[in-house]
């Protein structure tokens, strides 16, 4: 049995033990080393983490196809975890486009990956319900199209573009699930009862919840509501990026570097990347 199975094997079964799980979303192969490192048991790539490292906005069509796919090349690599991938809208309106970029996205080692319902145009942010779960059919068809099990999410983004429609969200990810998505997501959920309602309608789908500091939950919290993955979108790199800031600011304004005392020690990363 080759690697990327028994990768999509572990990944699989993640969702049908007990309990909720996270899977923190690293930018680079040196934070997914880390966070291999302290015992994570699967990744997610965050187009937002990505696009901040190439000095680009995030949602907006700045990184491209080829782009996303590489780096989640790279992360793949650096560690044995399962990875998965935020690809966006799949790069394409289409159905086809949707399914093409599954097949890719398997080809450059992922075992999961999600498709989302959001346009990328802020005059038309989400596409009409028809069309959205048409996308969905055919990644799924993609997907089951591989010699392994591809965990394919379905996201409804209706609340990260401020259409704050939970009876709406709920329909797309019912239908989602009917598609045959294997996990729902909603991100920028801002209560428990939001959460503990999509759930239930979704059921027994597995589904996952965005923490990036919006929701006083903790992982136990969320295991408790119902929720079986957790992940935590581009925060973990905003919050290196914000350090990152911070201590130009002091280099550049005061002139000092206080900052250094609380900077990682070079031996301790240095041998984190080894091997």
């Amino acid at each position: 049995m080759d690697a990327q199975t028994l990768r999509a094997q572990a990944f699989k079964a993640l969702h049908e033990r007990a309990g909720a799980f996270v899977m923190p979303n690293p930018w680079d192969a040196g934070s997914a080393k880390m966070l291999a490192a302290l015992g994570f048991e699967a990744l997610a790539t965050t187009s937002a983490g990505l696009a901040f490292s190439l000095g680009r906005p995030d949602a907006e069509g700045a990184v491209s196809r080829a782009d996303a796919l590489e780096n989640a090349r790279l992360i793949a690599r650096a560690t044995t975890l399962p990875v998965a991938a935020d690809l966006e809208n799949g790069y394409a309106d289409s159905p086809e486009g949707c399914a093409q970029t599954i097949l890719m996205a398997a080809e450059v080692g992922l075992v999961g990956g999600s498709i989302e319902d959001a346009t990328g145009n802020p005059e038309e942010p989400i596409y009409p319900f028809a069309l959205a779960v048409e996308r969905v059919e055919a990644a799924v068809a993609a997907a089951r199209s591989l010699p392994f099990d591809f965990t394919l999410t379905a996201r409804a983004e209706n609340f990260l573009v401020g259409r704050r429609d939970l009876d709406d969200t709920i329909r797309r990810l019912q239908a989602f699930a009917e598609a045959g998505a294997d996990v729902l997501y909603a991100p920028d959920l801002s209560t428990a009862e939001e959460i503990r309602a999509i759930v239930k309608a979704v059921a027994p789908k597995p589904v996952n919840v965005l923490m990036s500091g919006g929701i006083a939950l903790s992982v136990a919290d969320l295991g408790a509501l119902g929720v079986k993955r957790i992940s935590v979108g581009s925060v973990l790199a905003r919050a290196a990026y914000g350090a990152f800031y911070q201590a130009a600011q002091e280099i550049r304004g005061q002139g000092t570097f206080g900052f250094a005392e609380q900077a990682m020690p070079f031996g301790r990363i240095n041998q984190m990347f080894k091997g």
